[in-house]
């Protein structure tokens, strides 16, 4: 796994912990902001898998 990869998935967990938070309390934008960096997460995660794919390819 390369960096992209790990702090994607990271951002993604924390993202999804501040939803549930944000729904379990009531607050809205608490929930909305976990719902960007859960998506900000799957993005940088998305990147680094292809970067990973591609060093796999070109070796």
């Amino acid at each position: 796994m390369n960096k992209d990869q790990v702090k994607g998935r990271v951002k993604q967990i924390e993202g999804k912990a501040k939803e549930v938070a944000g729904k379990l309390v009531g607050n809205d934008r608490l929930q909305a902001k976990g719902n960007i960096e859960n998506a900000v997460g799957k993005a940088q995660a998305g990147l680094g898998d292809l970067k990973s794919d591609l060093k796999k390819k070109l070796k």
